[in-house]
């Protein structure tokens, strides 16, 4: 698959692209949050966290140690579940129905789920000698 930022166009793994494509959604969501306190407010954070699950892989693949990739996967963990926290939060506060929702929220679990799982097999890897 290509990924076409601006006019740059790199070979990505399906994970970077989905992360990549899961914080244009959030930023979207945000956009169509309504114009209050708490949906300026909470549209910030999930910018924020959003954004941050790809930004954070993409710093992963370029660890240079194992220690260190695990580290990044773990704040991609974080980030991806605080996303979840705040769609949790808009769908609490009625500001939008959970079927506009539930297809993020399904991605981020997701992601969620596949990051976990290469943060606990990196852990088990023996270390090459």
């Amino acid at each position: 698959m290509k990924l076409e930022v601006g006019n740059r166009k790199s070979e990505g793994s399906d994970l970077k692209l989905r992360t990549f494509q899961f914080g244009l959604r959030c930023v979207r969501l945000a956009d169509a949050l309504p114009q209050t306190r708490s949906g300026s407010a909470i549209g910030k954070q999930i910018v924020r966290c959003g954004t941050s699950v790809g930004a954070n892989y993409r710093a992963a693949r370029r660890a240079r140690s194992r220690a260190e990739f695990v580290a990044k996967l773990g704040i991609v963990e974080e980030e991806c579940d605080e996303t979840l926290y705040w769609l949790e939060m808009i769908e609490a506060l009625g500001s939008m129905k959970f079927e506009s929702l539930k297809p993020l929220m399904q991605e981020a679990d997701e992601i969620l789920s596949i990051i976990v799982t290469a943060i606990k097999t990196t852990k088990s890897k023996p270390l090459s000698k």
